[in-house]
């Protein structure tokens, strides 16, 4: 992909299907282009002239260079209308017309046709079946919507044509502006993972905002908004939230990480800050446009009104913040400025009849206060305050203390004018408190992910070869499942098991059984017969004596069970004490957009009840293996709460990113369970394995 700057901010614009046809979208977008600060070509073989314009019969045609064609033809013409494009050395196309991928059949074989043409010129290619692109910067509106967008400091994109018009409609009646915006279609070509890298690079974005209902390649947007993120926040509502893809998984870790989770984990993993719904992806944006961040999460609420000021209250309470607690200095200067019925301590209510000397000490005083990182100032309308005298001292005190200030000036014709002079100035004003603490909120939330220093995954010497042929054993069996008879595989990546053999006859069992001290757990290995205890197919605290007639009851046991199962013998094992550690879960699904997810949580047989489990996009590195452990509920039994003696955290940390590298290693492996992992203070113990296997890969 080529820089975007022509895409954005071309010098000529082609509109390929260009017309006169009233209602038609060649003609809407030709019109739309009528601002444009460059200049408008129409291309269209059946037209002498479009709108007065000249019209060219084809890109070649057009005497100057084309930085952007607009592609807006019937489907059957669009492929060539690309090639000639490319032909014309046209680097960039946006191709609106509908009836590719999105239609199946026909359409998708055209849409890989499209994505093949486009791939050979080097064009960057948006659509198709989109809206169209903008650009506030040179008043470019290459859309068939009915709005185009005010100026600023925000770049959008959505994989719905439609929301953005509601979108457009919206904001421009709230004074939210933009500097692109590009609805990204069916992604034949240019994706998100595009635009968040080029608006990363973008001097004149300060926020990137999504409207996701996918992500094409997971693994390649995580490490782009990571980079984008050091210096722009990426703010993304992602719809579609399913958990259809645990329903299809065999492991407990698939049943657990479906597409939603996938989403969760990886968004946090790329630093993005995710929004539940459109009012809050627009909140964040505002502050994040126009506000500093704050050095911490303390926060101070200055109100006229005792009930709003305790729904800020709450509302940091149910937040990331927390209310700060005021020096003693401030406090004595509140309570000799303040009447003696106000409360002086966070939040300070200045009371119903403040007047803007009162509300301006108030804030003034606040501000100063270094225990305070951030502020919102709440009001309900009076008679005795003006909403426009609180606007001018809110920004004015702002600039001065360069700290974040957001305001709900509760009301509606009495807050139009300080609206004005408070979005001039960058500061949200919302008439929600619960809002303005959201949007302080989203400034600590971008505060901490810019301080977070990603680092690389680790990589472990490991027997690769040794892992390999364990996994064709499964291929040369035809059985794309593979239980304990494939402990060897956490051998060779480093991951501790128990001493022990898999046999397949009552004399080798006894064999095996003598050379471990103490008593072993006997388990029938059978790729068949995945819940082995369900069916009485493991032995636990067997002695070196008995060890014969258990292999027989195994076997036997499995037979009645399921007479066709393929019974590759039994695993004897060396017992491990489970009440000495705690046991836990390690486990990767492989999710169609991120690549293999890693699952660590509390394990055994509840991991499905409790679901006290946490997910990381691999390759999982240090940091992030030690942050899962901080994410579970069940961390203080690993470090040892209420007198347990606490697992040594170091070994679950080395066994997660071990894993990571496993199955990053071998994307043939789909589905992988160690469970449990138990977890004590001299290390862990791998008690049992399973996974799924793509035979075809191997």
């Amino acid at each position: 992909m080529g820089t975007l700057t022509g895409l954005f901010a071309p010098n000529r614009v082609a509109v390929v299907g260009a017309t006169d046809r009233e209602g038609s979208v060649g003609r809407a977008i030709f019109e739309n282009l009528d601002a444009f600060d460059g200049d408008v070509v129409a291309v269209n073989p059946s037209r002498d002239e479009v709108l007065g314009q000249p019209c060219y019969p084809d890109l070649a045609s057009v005497p100057e260079p084309v930085d952007l064609a607009v592609v807006v033809v019937p489907v059957q013409y669009a492929v060539d209308v690309v090639r000639d494009a490319g032909e014309a050395g046209v680097d960039n196309v946006v191709v609106i017309t509908a009836g590719f991928g999105e239609t199946g059949g026909d359409g998708a074989t055209r849409e890989r046709e499209l994505a093949t043409v486009a791939e050979e010129y080097d064009i960057n290619l948006v659509g198709p079946n989109c809206l169209g692109v903008m650009n506030s910067q040179v008043n470019m509106n290459a859309t068939f919507g009915p709005d185009r967008a005010l100026p600023g400091s925000i770049s959008f994109m959505s994989q719905s044509g439609a929301f953005i018009t509601a979108v457009l409609d919206w904001a421009n009646d709230q004074g939210i502006g933009f500097k692109d915006v590009v609805s990204l279609g069916n992604k034949a070509v240019l994706d998100e993972t595009d635009f968040v890298r080029a608006w990363g690079d973008d001097p004149d974005t300060d926020v990137v905002l999504g409207y996701l209902e996918s992500i094409e390649d997971g693994r390649e947007f995580v490490d782009a908004a990571r980079e984008t993120t050091d210096d722009t926040p990426v703010v993304v509502v992602k719809s579609g939230r399913t958990d259809a893809g645990a329903k299809a998984a065999s492991s407990h870790t698939g049943a657990i990480a479906g597409s939603e989770a996938a989403y969760e984990a990886g968004l946090d993993q790329a630093g993005v800050i995710r929004a539940e719904s459109v009012q809050e992806l627009f909140d964040s944006a505002q502050a994040l446009a126009g506000q500093p961040l704050p050095d911490s999460d303390d926060v101070a609420v200055i109100t006229n009104a005792g009930g709003p000021g305790v729904m800020a209250t709450d509302a940091i309470g149910d937040s990331s913040l927390s209310l700060a607690s005021f020096t003693e200095d401030t406090l004595d200067r509140l309570k000799e400025t303040m009447p003696a019925e106000a409360n002086v301590y966070n939040p300070v209510d200045a009371i119903g009849d403040a007047d803007i000397d009162r509300f301006e000490t108030a804030i003034d005083i606040v501000l100063a206060d270094d225990n305070v990182s951030a502020a919102v100032v709440v009001s309900a309308p009076t008679a005795v305050l003006d909403y426009a005298d609180l606007a001018e001292v809110v920004v004015d005190r702002q600039r001065e203390y360069e700290k974040p200030v957001v305001t709900c000036l509760m009301g509606g014709d009495r807050a139009t004018g300080a609206n004005e002079v408070l979005r001039e100035a960058g500061v949200p004003n919302y008439f929600d408190p619960a809002r303005a603490v959201d949007s302080i909120d989203a400034l600590a939330r971008y505060r901490r992910i810019r301080d977070t220093t990603y680092e690389p995954a680790t990589e472990f010497d490991v027997d690769r070869e040794a892992a390999r042929e364990i996994l064709m054993g499964a291929k040369r069996r035809d059985d794309n499942r593979l239980g304990v008879e494939a402990m060897g595989l956490l051998d060779a990546y480093g991951i501790p098991t128990p001493e022990g053999e898999i046999v397949d006859s009552p004399t080798d069992a006894v064999q095996v059984a003598a050379g471990i001290e103490g008593p072993v757990v006997m388990k029938i290995v059978s790729p068949d017969i995945l819940h082995k205890s369900d069916i009485g197919g493991v032995k636990v605290g067997v002695e070196t004596d008995d060890v014969a007639d258990a292999f027989e009851d195994l076997v036997t046991r499995a037979r009645n069970y399921q007479p066709d199962a393929d019974i590759l013998g039994v695993q004897v094992q060396e017992m491990v004490d489970l009440d000495a550690g705690t046991e836990t879960i390690v486990g990767m699904n492989r999710d169609p957009q991120f690549g293999p997810l890693v699952l660590f949580g509390l394990g055994g047989i509840f991991v499905e009840v409790l679901e006290d489990t946490t997910l990381r996009v691999a390759p999982v590195s240090e940091a992030e293996a030690r942050d899962m452990i901080d994410d579970i509920q069940a961390a203080p039994l690993l470090r040892g709460a209420r007198g347990r003696t606490p697992a040594d955290i170091d070994s679950v940390v080395e066994t997660i990113q071990r894993l990571s590298q496993l199955v990053t290693d071998f994307p043939q492996i789909l589905e992988l369970d160690i469970n449990p992992l138990v977890a004590g203070p001299d290390g862990v113990q791998a008690i049992d394995v399973r996974l799924t296997v793509d035979t075809e890969q191997l």
